[in-house]
């Protein structure tokens, strides 16, 4: 490791990397060559020996951070003095990130040191950001670490993090000002009350207020605005969304009335944007004491003179029909006009703004039942118009996504329209071309609401080819989010015609199993890598031993590689899989193992995490604990047979063991876990379907033998630790 501090940077850091691979091997006290080097390197007078030291000390603490653990006070000593190295950029940046590393593992006994580090951080950042931008927002990554790990590290320094955020927010790049902002927000969210005792909230409204409401460069447009745009108006990498994001933690009316009386476009736009994110972080305030007066000041945005007010007043509409039902919908008369009216005179040409249009049709839509009834034929003469008549595909693929958002509200009373709708649907659902894809996924997602909604009578005599339909493209077109919709197309038939799917379910299930299954879309996390880019001969011998890896590799081999990053698309395919065949196959037996199924996955996509600690794979986490724990205590609460139920405990149970805090990192889980808990053992949850057994009577006496029928269920020697068990000892 010595001939690290005398070669040249791209050998130091691929020796650095092979380091930092043998770390996992071989923990730093067995190593004490290793930890003699770093001693040195990173105390050493010479500036260059400083920075070398400190690159090997963050690739090793990084890729094992837990083995450095009876070293951390030393190494917040060594960061205390580094950070006061102001000349040495890059040792800033490599003292930060390690900081960052260690931050998630440290204890109490090392809370104080943190504590006192915050101001000489800030003050080194400030100066990494003179030197190189870029690897200053890497570094930003630090707060977000504390903030989720030990918020009151930072508590005493709120202040000074606020006011330097606002500083990056307005002064620097776009990448960082939105760290800086995204900061601002999070601790606002887990200390508003600090930052409203410390008199923060006028300097951030007045820091963000210009940001929010600048006018682009000459000749450009906001990234929203450009009339390529396919989003819906919520992209976050951009500051004003960041800024707006900010401002939604308070009431910000007087900032946003300024705003909106202004001349100035940008400003009206802003005020818009305010209203819009105030709609998500201020919904039951608004619902009950502000909704008429701000729907009449967003409906009158539509008309005005200027296309980027236009756009942000449809964003804002789109905000208030998602978070502030079911009382919007009561506006219907006033808002369903409107929104026809400007869907008929729209620029087609211009997606972007078609786009934010279809947001806040389908969002009002979705709450209105049979009150669409009125507004129907105008509305499917619009969408089927916009499938025959335009050439866009981006605006086909928003009709039929409304087409499903009627359905879902219209149901039976859009009968008269199936026929030609499913005529339109046809050639988009055959097709194989690739620039076709999202508008044919889409199709198959609309084609599967309708046979829930139009009614048995009506979908049965198309059920059967729509199962051949979706073989037909799996066996043909590889790609998961295409599969997954297949899945819930076949579920939806399976509750108009089952007897549709029976020659079929052996297919079926093989292509579903084999989804459950596969590696695909799992890439390696290398930590050592000693070969160029340009490599390509190389480069591809790697990806097949990769491939090779994952396919026929041991378990054991798999600590080789710092982790594994799974697409989403694979991961919602998984997930789809499993609810289709909960559905297509109601046995309890199916059902009980698409809910270990599911535990499976999150402790799988836990272990990604603590092996590749990354903020995309902790929200994919979170993402997956959010749609699974409901999904579980529901069941528990409302299944009748026992089985399946002991199944979700179970399989709880072993979320929470591999998971632990993470599962009770939204702060009404664990309430609504005790209170399930609480349910089973106070016999409140639902008898079987017979009558004659309770599923409490298992967890009350757990161990006992217990005699119903001519067999035992519950074995004294049962080798399962069941969830309530666990839980109270």
């Amino acid at each position: 490791v010595n001939i690290c501090l005398t070669c040249s940077h791209t050998v130091q850091h691929s020796l650095s990397q092979l380091c930092a691979v043998m770390v996992k091997h071989e923990t730093p006290d067995r190593w004490p060559a290793l930890l003699q080097l770093l001693n040195q390197s990173t105390k050493s007078s010479n500036s260059h020996d400083r920075q070398v030291g400190l690159l090997l000390l963050n690739k090793v603490v990084d890729s094992n951070p837990e083995p450095f653990k009876p070293h951390y006070c030393q190494l917040l000593q060594l960061f205390s003095t580094v950070l006061q190295d102001h000349n040495n950029p890059t040792a800033l940046y490599y003292c930060i990130l390690t900081l960052t590393a260690i931050t998630a593992y440290t204890g109490s006994e090392e809370m104080n040191q943190m504590r006192s580090i915050i101001p000489s951080l800030i003050i080194a950042l400030k100066h990494l950001i003179m030197a190189d931008q870029d690897q200053a927002s890497e570094a930003m990554e630090v707060f977000n670490e504390l903030m989720e790990s030990e918020v009151s590290i930072i508590v005493p320094h709120v202040a000074d993090i606020v006011r330097f955020c606002l500083e990056v927010g307005v002064e620097c790049l776009d990448s960082l000002r939105v760290k800086a902002l995204s900061c601002i927000a999070f601790l606002i969210k887990l200390k508003s009350k600090t930052v409203l005792k410390q008199k923060l909230l006028n300097p951030i409204l007045q820091a963000i207020f210009p940001v929010l409401t600048a006018v682009p460069p000459a000749g450009e447009q906001d990234p929203e605005d450009e009339e390529d745009d396919s989003g819906d108006g919520t992209d976050n990498d951009n500051p004003k969304h960041c800024a707006a994001q900010v401002r939604k933690s308070f009431i910000t009316m007087p900032f946003a009335q300024t705003c909106l009386a202004s001349e100035n476009p940008y400003q009206r736009k802003g005020g818009l944007m305010c209203l819009a994110v105030l709609a998500e972080g201020c919904a039951d305030h608004i619902r009950t004491k502000m909704l008429s007066s701000m729907l009449q000041t967003v409906c009158q945005s539509l008309s005005d003179s200027n296309q980027v007010v236009r756009s942000a007043g449809l964003f804002a509409l789109g905000q208030f029909s998602e978070y502030l039902q079911p009382e919007v919908s009561k506006y219907c008369a006033e808002l369903m006009p409107l929104l026809l009216g400007y869907l008929s005179s729209l620029n087609q040409a211009k997606a972007g703004h078609v786009t934010k249009a279809f947001y806040a049709l389908e969002n009002f839509m979705e709450n209105l039942g049979s009150d669409i009834e009125p507004y129907l034929p105008t509305l499917m003469e619009t969408m089927l118009s916009a499938l025959n008549n335009t050439e866009n595909l981006k605006i086909k693929e928003l009709a039929v996504s409304a087409i499903g958002a009627i359905a879902n509200a219209a149901k039976e009373l859009l009968v008269p329209y199936f026929t030609p709708v499913i005529e339109s649907l046809k050639g988009f659902l055959t097709t194989t071309t690739e620039e076709m894809r999202s508008l044919q996924t889409q199709s198959l997602d609309t084609l599967s609401v309708l046979a829930r909604t139009v009614g048995k009578d009506v979908f049965s005599p198309l059920a059967a080819e729509c199962v051949r339909l979706g073989l037909n493209l799996t066996d043909t077109i590889d790609d998961p989010d295409l599969r997954r919709c297949t899945y819930s197309l076949y579920s939806a038939v399976s509750t108009v015609s089952p007897d549709c799917l029976t020659p079929h379910l052996t297919a079926i299930t093989t292509v579903m199993l084999l989804a459950l299954k596969s590696n695909e879309g799992i890439t390696e996390d290398k930590t050592f890598v000693l070969l160029d880019d340009d490599d390509d001969d190389e480069n591809e011998e790697e990806e097949k031993d990769a491939e090779d890896f994952l396919e026929d590799e041991t378990e054991a081999d798999v600590h080789d590689v710092a982790g594994f990053s799974v697409e989403n698309a694979y991961i919602d395919e998984k997930e789809d899989a499993c609810d289709a065949l909960g559905e297509i196959f109601p046995h309890e037996d199916v059902r009980r193992a698409a809910f270990g199924g599911m535990g499976q996955f999150c402790r799988a996509q836990h272990k990604v995490w603590k092996d590749n600690p990354t903020e995309a794979n902790h929200q994919a986490l979170q993402k997956l604990l959010d749609v699974v724990l409901p999904c579980f205590l529901e069941t528990v609460r409302t299944e009748h047979e026992r089985q399946v139920v002991m199944g979700v405990l179970e399989s709880m149970n072993g979320i929470i063991k591999s998971c632990k805090e993470e599962v009770f990192r939204n702060p009404s889980r664990l309430k609504e876990v005790s209170h399930v808990i609480r349910d089973v053992l106070k016999k409140k949850v639902r008898r079987e379907t017979d009558g004659e057994r309770w599923l409490e009577d298992k967890y009350l006496n757990p161990h006992a033998q217990w005699q119903t029928g001519p067999s035992l269920w519950w074995q004294a020697d049962c080798p399962i630790v069941c969830f309530p068990c666990w839980w109270l000892g």
